[in-house]
């Protein structure tokens, strides 16, 4: 269980590596978070501290979220994201945590909420073949027979068929980090993240097994 950051997309670019070749990055912008609260296992059941990112205005916030704020008298946040990690003791609320906790890390996962492309339809969505383009065709980009009459009688679960596509969660895996610019809070990751540009996405080190 290791610690991440939370950060907002900005963009892509490229950069030059010391070997002159050229690498796109996206770039990403790492405001420190503030530690919220502090989750043990003996009083909720797990260990984790919960973190507050982008500043908000009372009005934005439900009373019981103004409240969990003031409660340790700090400034009202927006989003609101929890981390596991194995030794709580070592935080406190109110402490603030920045990029430089992806100093020495070498790979990270990025999760995010990917672009959402509204209603498509089965060819888009799942890469469905069309039927014959022929003037009398009226199969051209239907989505085809979805289950027998009698036996079972219904549409089963789980079933592609059109529906909402993208605005998802999703997770880009091994993502090289290029460079950590502390003065600017900025982190640059070799290759592109989830979601749209003005979005928050979360880096934590990767999990995954890696040469």
């Amino acid at each position: 269980m290791t610690l991440g950051v939370i950060g907002e997309k900005l963009g892509m670019t490229q950069v030059y590596n010391e070997e002159g070749l050229c690498i796109p990055v996206t770039v990403i912008k790492v405001d420190p978070l503030t530690v919220v609260q502090i989750k043990t296992l003996e009083i909720d059941g797990y260990n984790a501290i919960q973190v507050g990112v982008v500043p908000a205005k009372e009005k934005h916030l439900t009373k019981a979220q103004i409240g969990h704020f003031k409660k340790n008298n700090l400034e009202n946040f927006r989003h609101l994201q929890e981390f596991r990690v194995d030794n709580p003791s070592e935080y406190q609320v109110g402490q603030k945590i920045d990029v430089s906790v992806l100093a020495e890390i070498s790979k990270v996962d990025v999760s995010g909420k990917s672009i959402g492309k509204g209603f498509q339809g089965t060819v888009k969505r799942h890469n469905f073949s069309r039927g014959p383009m022929g003037h009398g065709s009226k199969n051209h980009r239907e989505p085809g027979s979805i289950g027998a009459g009698t036996t079972p009688g219904r549409v089963l679960k789980g079933k592609r068929m059109a529906g909402n596509m993208g605005n998802k969660k999703v997770t880009v895996s091994k993502l090289s980090v290029v460079k950590i610019v502390s003065d600017k809070n900025l982190l640059l990751v070799k290759g592109s993240v989830p979601g749209p540009e003005g979005k928050l996405v979360t880096i934590r080190p990767s999990r995954t097994k890696w040469n």
